[in-house]
């Protein structure tokens, strides 16, 4: 292996296109990027990787690609880092991603904090020439999405969204029977989820903070505020100013499927109905309605997501078995019902005695083994950034419109603007704290 490091390091140092800054307030914010594309690993080499986050989340998707090397971990809390290196006393440590992005002989990373630190990660790592995988959603806000998808187009980088429920063989077998007309044209679905996370009014309190936390880090492009307990490390997402609520957390992994199946990408419009909005975090319940144009046979398709205790009038009507979460696809001959792991064709009559069609999506090998093979050999991968960033651009505009009251948004997917709404730019747009940019 110590011939192979010494190739990688000729390599990047052969190929260093230029000079990107991440203009942050540290000394560390200048770093030299390689821009091409890597080459590709022998069949028995191993990837050296370094992930950005090590506890909770980040920890399944470090054991998720132990199988290749982990040289360096980063975490802003040293005692969760320190967890971490026990599993794997080689690695470098780091408190600082932008160090970690330097480490001599780095080939990939993973991205597995908080939303509001995805986007300046990732492009980061993009920027310095290596492949990355990013916990979902991929960004905060759309603007995000947008700049993570065109940076890391062209690049040759192999890039993976943590969907992890899209590698299952359920989901498959569902996209099969939607794309073999099954049910026939599907012109609505409906997505549901009961996980809630409320608003809360900002701390006003002071409460030191740890020593073994790294603050400012933390916050990262956030704008300012005096730590508190109620947003690290476990309540970041019942803030807008860190995540994005049920609708952040779920909505990628179950709207997913509709996407996949009915091959959708920009909504023509968004409209948000729940309460009145709170400046400083998501609702509980809400429902979002997107209208989705025809996609060349297929006719247009409104799907409307439920969050917290709302479900679609189905339920109510007797029309469906009482499942938890799930998506209810609606065609012109039956209906398909679906959640993680499993699905049914309604009404069950109707479809007695159906054979469905031979499998013709292949098994994945894994989500994240999708990553690391593409990685090594140049193949692709099912959420990369393309898929995943028009994905995340559709969940978040929800919140765009929740936060507006409950507009009804005219996208614009060109310009990324709200054609009706000047006014949504001030959520669609990202805003940094100084010294941080994308």
């Amino acid at each position: 292996m110590k011939a192979q490091f010494n190739r990688r390091q000729f390599v990047r140092r052969a190929t260093l296109a230029g000079l990107a800054t991440v203009a942050t307030s540290s000394a560390s914010a200048t770093l030299f990027k390689r821009k091409t594309k890597p080459e590709a690993l022998p069949a028995n080499d191993r990837l050296n990787i370094g992930v950005i986050g090590t506890a909770n989340r980040a920890m399944a998707n470090i054991q998720g690609v132990a199988h290749e090397n982990i040289v360096a971990l980063c975490d802003v809390d040293e005692n969760l880092m320190a967890a971490a290196a026990q599993k794997f006393p080689k690695a470098a440590k780091y408190t600082d991603f932008r160090d970690l992005l330097d480490h001599r002989g780095l080939d990939a990373v993973v991205v597995s904090t908080p939303d509001h630190t995805h986007a300046v990660a990732t492009v980061a790592a993009l920027k310095s020439g290596l492949h990355v995988y990013c916990e979902k959603p991929l960004t905060l806000t759309v603007s995000e999405a947008r700049i993570v998808r065109e940076t890391a187009r062209g690049r040759g980088l192999a890039t993976q969204m943590g969907n992890q429920i899209h590698a299952s063989t359920n989901y498959r077998r569902v996209v099969e029977l939607i794309q073999s007309d099954a049910i026939g044209p599907v012109t609505e679905v409906h997505v549901w989820v009961g996980a809630t996370y409320k608003p809360y009014e900002r701390p006003t309190e002071i409460v030191p903070v740890p020593a073994h936390l790294h603050y400012d880090l933390w916050l990262g492009p956030a704008q300012y505020r005096p730590y508190h307990p109620e947003y690290l490390p476990f309540k970041w997402r019942n803030w807008w100013a860190f995540g994005g609520g049920t609708l952040a957390d779920f909505g990628c992994h179950y709207m997913d499927l509709p996407f996949w199946a009915l091959g959708l990408q920009a909504p023509l419009t968004v409209e948000a109905e729940g309460p009145l909005p709170h400046k400083e975090g998501p609702p509980e319940d809400q429902i979002v309605r997107y209208e989705f144009g025809a996609r060349g046979p297929q006719p247009p398709v409104r799907l409307t997501w439920y969050q917290g205790r709302l479900r679609p009038p189905h339920f109510a009507q007797g029309l469906l078995p009482k499942w938890g979460n799930g998506v209810l696809f609606i065609g012109a001959r039956g209906m398909l019902i679906a959640d993680y792991g499993k699905f049914q064709l309604l009404p069950e009559a109707t479809f007695a005695g159906f054979q469905p069609p031979a499998p013709f999506i292949p098994d994945s090998i894994g989500h994240h083994k999708e990553w690391t093979e593409a990685c090594k050999h140049g193949v692709g991968t099912t959420c990369n950034f393309e898929y995943a960033g028009l994905l995340t651009e559709a969940v978040l505009l929800g919140n765009v419109s929740h936060r507006l009251g409950g507009k009804k948004l005219m996208w614009d997917p060109l310009n990324l603007r709200a054609a009706n709404s000047a006014e949504a730019d001030e959520f669609i747009q990202h805003h940094y704290r100084r010294g941080w940019r994308l």
